[in-house]
């Protein structure tokens, strides 16, 4: 449980958090204050979590009853502290209608003690800007038009680390989550390089109301697509909605599959390359990194975690909420690089290998 102390010396109220929430049962002993020589490492399943699993369980139950948001880690960056807080909830939780409304309300009142406290950002992670359920946090900024805190989905940096992995000369993609926030972002930008961007979606309507938004000379590289095996002959996947092996099928021997899905696909095709979920590697001059952030290595954070970073780093006053604005995507990931963060993928080994593929 985080405490709001009106007379906390200030340099214990962290200027940046980010606001996580718990994968799965055997995840939640990768916090460092569970087993922190495990925290130290980027997560993976073990066999002996298997048999911690009904201890957890119970916890699981009793968080879902009693706990708050609650401190996970910290680090320094500059002069600032940096922490990571989560919300009592598990990931399938998200997904049960009933518990949505409560969700939202250990989210606002998180965002509600950051501002208490004189919390510059708040980034949201994964499932708690989810679009189902408060639109991407236009939820919380709607009904709170006085906060000083600033709240950031950190959408617009994964939109560009995705985007920065896929090689100059790559004409044709494959989109899954075609018409979610970065779905959207990612076809309208691909678009303005003129590559053909295949839109997996049923909805016709969502697929023309993506389309108008483009210019007139770039709505001819937006087609709409109904089933899997009209990619069957694009070597350039980006998943934003999880597919099974069946549908991996379809995909031609060497394509590569980007990603921005949670939790990642299966590594099911072994004629194909995976991607990793997009991340950066705060600058050298971080200090007091004590543990990994999920499946990343040590200094390594989730993109909308950086977006969060980059948005304190430069000192922008205003929210990063709801839809991408396409335009600022190429300003994130300049700001990111110049204030030292870096993408992790082997970017130029991947696009080489990716032109290799597309040629």
């Amino acid at each position: 449980m985080i405490c709001c102390n009106a007379g906390k010396d200030r340099r214990t109220i962290p200027d940046f958090v980010f606001l996580a929430h718990v994968v799965d049962l055997t995840s939640a002993m990768h916090a460092p204050f569970v087993i922190r020589s495990f925290a130290s490492l980027p997560y993976q399943t073990r066999l002996f979590l298997l048999v911690c699993w009904p201890s957890v369980l119970i916890v699981m139950l009793m968080m879902w009853v009693w706990s708050k948001t609650f401190l996970v880690s910290f680090y320094n960056l500059r002069g600032r502290l940096h922490e990571t807080w989560s919300v009592p909830r598990f990931g399938f939780q998200y997904f049960l209608p009933f518990a949505k409304e409560g969700i939202n309300k250990h989210i606002e009142q998180a965002i509600l003690r950051a501002d208490r406290l004189g919390v510059k950002i708040i980034s949201l992670a994964a499932l708690n800007k989810n679009e189902a359920l408060n639109g991407g946090g236009t939820l919380f900024v709607n009904k709170h038009p006085n906060l000083r805190v600033r709240v950031v989905h950190g959408n617009t940096l994964t939109a560009a680390v995705i985007l920065n992995e896929i090689p100059e000369d790559v004409k044709e993609v494959f989109l899954t989550g075609a018409t979610s926030k970065l779905g959207r972002a990612i076809a309208l930008y691909l678009s303005q390089r003129r590559v053909r961007v295949l839109m997996l979606t049923s909805s016709t309507e969502r697929f023309e109301k993506i389309q108008k938004e483009a210019p007139l000379e770039y709505q001819s590289y937006f087609v709409q697509v109904t089933k899997y095996q009209a990619a069957r002959s694009c070597k350039t996947w980006i998943v934003g909605k999880w597919i099974t092996p069946r549908e991996q099928s379809w995909a031609p021997t060497g394509t590569h599959f980007h990603q921005f899905v949670v939790p990642p696909i299966f590594s099911f095709r072994r004629d194909c390359t995976y991607g990793d979920l997009a991340a950066m590697r705060l600058p050298d001059d971080v200090q007091g990194l004590g543990n990994c952030e999920y499946t990343m290595d040590r200094g390594v954070v989730h993109a909308c975690h950086a977006g969060g970073v980059v948005h304190l780093l430069e000192g922008w006053t205003h929210h990063e909420v709801g839809a991408l604005d396409v335009a600022r995507i190429d300003v994130v990931w300049n700001a990111a690089l110049k204030h030292g963060l870096k993408p992790v993928s082997n970017s130029s080994e991947q696009k080489s290998k990716d032109s290799e593929r597309n040629t």
